[in-house]
C-alpha cells in the first residue's frame, strides 16, 4: 500500500552548500561532464524494515522535488554571498531537476536501488536531497511521541555541554583558537522539522561554539554561517577528466584554486587517502589552500601527519585549520579539539548525532559518484568500508598509481 506524504523538499535551497560551489565550478570549468551515482546502504541487515518498502513513497517525493524551481528571496540570499557569481545565479533563476535523470528500483535481493545517470551539473546536485527523503520516509514508520521524547533529552544534554564547553572556552587566552562546530547532518536527518528545531537550539544555547551550518536554507532562515566546499565527487571526476589520473588531484586542486581566488579554502584529504595526497599538497596548494578536512581514518593520527607536513613545509601550523567531519559528537570533538588546539587551528562539523540522535539505530547510506564520462571513478578512502566502486579492475589500478595499499 502507498502512503502518501506531504512533499519533504519544498526549496532548493535545503542543501548543502557544497553542492552549490561544486556546482558552480562545473558549470563554469566542465559543463558537459556525464556522471553517474549510485546509491548504497551500507548497514542494510541492521534496518527496521527494508528500504524497499519505502519504493512508492520516494517515486512521489521524486516527483515534487524535480517540479521545484528557487524563489527570488533564495536567489538574492545566493548573490550575497561573495563566492557565488551573478551568472552562477542567473543559471540558478532557471535551474530545475529533471525526473529523467533519476530511476528508482529493487534488485534481486529486494534492495532498494536508486541510479542517477545524467550531465553532472544536473545530476551532483539531486544526492542530499534524494538522502534526506530516504532518511524522513524511513524515520516517519518508526517515530512516536516517545521517539521525540527520547530525542528532546538527548539534545537537552548537548545543550549542557555546550554550556559546560563554552565557560572552558571562556578561561582561554586570546591567542587559543576557538571551539567551533557545524552542522553538517543533512543528508542523514530524522527529519526536516527535527534537523531545524536541532540547529536552532544548539546555535542559541551556544552561538559562539555553534555558528554555522552546511544547509543553505536553515543558514539563510537562522542567520547563521553556510558552511562548505567541495565533495569527494569533484576531486574523484577529475580521474576521469583530461588529465594523467596520477595528476588529477592536484589537477582538482587547481580548478578550485582558479574558481574561488583564495575564498572556500579547505581542501579535502582522502580520496586517494591521506599519505598520497600530502605527495600532492606541495608549498604551492599548502599557501594557497586555508586548511584540510578530515573524513575517514584516525583522525589524531591524520592531524598529526597534516602539522608535520606544514611543519617540513616551513608552514607555520598555527596559520592553518583542520576540519574533523568523521563520525563525530560533541565528546569526540571536544576532545580533538584539546589536542590540537596549542599546535593548529580547528573546527568540526557533525553530521548524524546532532540531526538524528533519536535513540533508533540510524541507518548508514550514501550517493555516490562511480562512473564519469563513462569511466569508472573512485575514492580510497583512509577507512577501508567507505571505499564504494562496481569495478575492481580500476580500483587495483588506482592504487598502484598512487602508491597505496591493499587494506588488510
Amino acid at each position: 500500500m502507498t502512503v502518501t506524504y506531504a512533499p519533504i523538499i519544498t526549496s532548493l535551497l535545503d542543501n548543502d552548500l557544497y553542492k552549490f560551489t561544486m556546482l558552480q565550478a562545473m558549470l563554469h570549468q566542465f559543463p558537459q561532464t556525464h556522471g553517474v551515482y549510485r546509491f548504497r546502504c551500507r548497514n542494510n541487515k541492521d534496518t527496521a524494515y527494508p528500504l524497499a518498502d519505502i519504493k512508492a513513497s520516494l517515486e512521489q517525493q521524486l516527483d515534487s522535488l524535480c517540479e521545484l524551481r528557487f524563489l527570488e528571496d533564495e536567489l538574492e540570499y545566493l548573490r550575497g554571498l561573495r563566492f557565488i557569481r551573478s551568472d552562477f545565479v542567473d543559471y540558478l533563476e532557471l535551474f530545475q531537476l529533471k525526473r529523467r535523470f533519476i530511476t528508482v528500483s529493487t534488485d534481486a535481493k529486494g534492495r532498494l536501488c536508486i541510479d542517477i545517470e545524467g550531465p553532472m551539473i544536473q545530476a551532483m546536485f539531486f544526492e542530499v536531497f534524494v538522502l534526506a527523503i530516504v532518511n524522513e520516509l524511513y524515520f516517519n514508520a518508526l517515530s512516536d511521541p516517545s521517539v521525540i521524547k527520547e530525542g528532546q533529552r538527548r539534545l537537552d544534554a548537548k545543550v549542557a555541554l555546550l554550556h559546560h564547553y563554552a565557560a572552558e572556552q571562556a578561561q582561554y587566552s586570546h591567542d587559543t583558537p576557538p571551539f567551533i562546530v557545524a552542522d553538517f547532518g543533512t543528508r542523514r536527518r530524522f527529519s526536516k522539522a527535527w534537523q531545524a528545531h536541532v540547529v536552532e537550539t544548539l546555535h542559541k544555547a551556544a552561538p559562539k561554539i555553534v555558528g554555522g551550518t552546511s544547509n543553505v536554507y536553515l543558514a539563510k532562515e537562522l542567520g547563521m554561517t553556510p558552511i562548505g566546499t567541495m565533495a569527494h565527487e569533484f576531486m574523484q571526476a577529475f580521474q576521469a577528466l583530461d588529465v594523467r589520473l596520477r595528476d588529477s588531484q592536484k589537477a582538482a586542486l587547481e580548478a578550485w584554486v582558479h574558481e574561488y581566488r583564495g575564498d572556500l579554502g579547505i581542501a579535502l584529504t582522502d580520496v586517494v587517502g591521506m599519505d598520497a595526497f600530502l605527495r600532492d599538497f606541495d608549498l604551492y596548494f599548502a599557501k594557497l589552500f586555508d586548511g584540510l578536512r578530515h573524513d575517514s581514518g584516525d583522525p589524531y593520527i591524520w592531524g598529526d601527519k597534516a602539522i608535520a607536513h606544514y611543519k617540513k613545509l616551513k608552514i607555520d601550523p598555527k596559520t592553518k585549520i583542520l576540519t574533523f567531519s568523521d563520525g563525530l559528537n560533541l565528546d569526540k570533538a571536544w576532545e580533538l579539539h584539546q589536542y590540537f588546539k596549542d599546535r593548529i587551528k580547528t573546527s568540526f562539523g557533525i553530521g548524524t548525532n546532532l540531526t538524528n540522535d533519536m535513540g533508533i539505530t540510524p541507518i548508514n547510506i550514501v550517493l555516490k559518484l562511480v562512473e564519469c564520462n563513462g569511466q569508472p571513478v573512485a575514492k580510497l578512502s583512509d577507512s577501508p568500508g567507505k571505499t564504494m566502486i562496481n569495478n575492481n579492475t580500476y580500483l587495483a589500478y588506482l592504487r598502484q598509481v598512487f602508491e597505496v595499499d591493499e587494506p588488510e
